[in-house]
């Protein structure tokens, strides 16, 4: 059935209206949003719209894999007290000033997005957070929203940065090197941009006491190490993650595969009971995820997510700097509202389209990558990073709501695409 048909059909408004239904009720927080996914993603099912067998299908298990991998490492983990070590070294060498620590953490969070994946990035870096803000006796807030943006931005650099990448890499058999070269130099100054921003509207709390500086600077990271054997163990079994994540393109492993045979190793090496870890990982925002998934599939099955992108790739017509830009700003407005992996794989077949018709490939893979990844900063549920953060961070007390969320990462990502806009232009067009 073409697109033009099936929007003339009924499960084709039977499934936007559910899309639709889901997303305004998460909006709204009156129920809690893995409650609302679910529930779509069921009524998806009972309306006919998706066979369970179909709705199922549409779960990105290697993105479940990833997130519960290392949700049981870092839980495992933390119970030699790295994560607090690691605080503490950041905190002393910026002095026990909360600016220094805020800016020092935003690049560290970019830089190591853009070399393992931003969600194991953000796992790792907000129980850091948290520990400095508490030792400082500040709100986390800033260092939270700064986790969610910059994992993103950093992520965008390379091809295993983030999820969207890895997809377009693979569909248009593009190498590290290609993304490295290509987007590392815009990622960077977004990055740079992006925390400018962030420390202009935050800069009002980022005061603490001489005391709290006083008490940081008195601090031994040492000390804070309780378990040198699980230390030890947690870095050898760390390592091997990151270089089974550097070397995806060598082994093939999917980040599912190595993610959980790392929770495994480090269960066997610790020889703890597993039921306290497993208790620990996030299952509310896993199962968000699953509805979601399934709440999207639902519309792209009746072809609503195909039928936008491809409305958009026919207004453009042959012009290459209209076509490439409309791909840029369409990618980041549906990445703010859709998962930005079901929106990729469905642009790359059309993507593939073009080329067949003798467009220029290059720019179109850049502009979907960059708008799908940055993007995706827009709202709470844009990227699984930002779930995974606003998960944490509602355990911990800290409740990030929707609205408050978007009134800082609109205007930011707004610039960031204005400036990627800029960047493709003058680059490529």
């Amino acid at each position: 059935m073409d697109h033009a048909s099936i929007a003339f059909s009924g499960q084709f408004w039977v499934a936007v209206a559910i899309f639709a239904a889901t997303y305004l009720i998460i909006i709204t927080e009156k129920i809690h949003r893995t409650v609302v996914a679910l529930a779509g993603a069921v009524i998806m099912v009972l309306v006919g719209v998706l066979h369970q067998e179909a709705a199922i299908a549409g779960v990105d298990f290697n993105t479940l894999g990833l997130l519960i991998g290392m949700m049981v490492i870092v839980n495992l983990s933390k119970g030699c007290g790295m994560y607090e070590a690691a605080s503490i070294w950041a905190a002393k060498k910026a002095k026990g000033n909360p600016v220094a620590i805020f800016l020092l953490l935003g690049l560290m969070t970019a830089v190591f997005s853009a070399f393992l994946d931003n969600v194991t990035t953000v796992l790792l870096m907000v129980p850091v957070t948290l520990v400095i803000a508490s030792n400082l006796k500040i709100t986390p807030k800033p260092f939270l929203m700064s986790a969610i943006l910059l994992s993103n931005i950093g992520g965008t650099a390379t091809l295993i940065g983030d999820p969207p990448n890895i997809l377009i890499g693979s569909a248009a058999n593009l190498s590290f090197n290609q993304f490295l070269f290509n987007l590392s130099p815009i990622s960077t100054v977004v990055a740079i941009v992006t925390l400018g921003m962030l420390y202009f509207i935050y800069r009002s709390v980022l005061h603490t006491t001489p005391e709290a500086r006083a008490v940081i600077m008195g601090f031994n990271p040492r000390e804070a190490i309780s378990d040198w054997g699980l230390l030890i163990k947690s870095v050898f079994v760390i390592g091997l993650v990151i270089l089974g994540f550097l070397t995806h393109s060598i082994t093939h492993l999917d980040g599912a595969t190595i993610a959980i045979a790392g929770a495994a190793l480090l269960l066997i090496l610790t020889r703890d009971e597993p039921e306290a870890h497993l208790h620990q990982v996030e299952w509310t925002t896993i199962f968000f995820f699953i509805g979601l998934f399934i709440v999207v599939t639902g519309i792209e099955h009746v072809g609503a997510i195909a039928m936008l992108a491809d409305g958009v790739l026919k207004l453009t017509g042959d012009n290459m700097t209209l076509l490439t830009l409309s791909i840029l700003w369409g990618s980041a407005f549906f990445s703010a509202i859709v998962d930005n992996i079901p929106f990729v794989a469905t642009m790359i077949p059309l993507i593939k389209d073009l080329g067949a018709s003798g467009m220029p490939m290059e720019p179109l893979w850049w502009a979907l990558a960059l708008g799908a990844d940055m993007g995706g900063n827009a709202t709470i549920i844009g990227a699984s990073a930002n779930v995974i953060v606003s998960g944490i961070a509602s355990r911990e007390g800290h409740k990030i709501t929707f609205v408050e969320y978007m009134k800082t990462a609109i205007p930011i990502t707004f610039v960031s695409i204005v400036i990627c806009t800029i960047y493709l232009y003058f680059r490529y067009l």
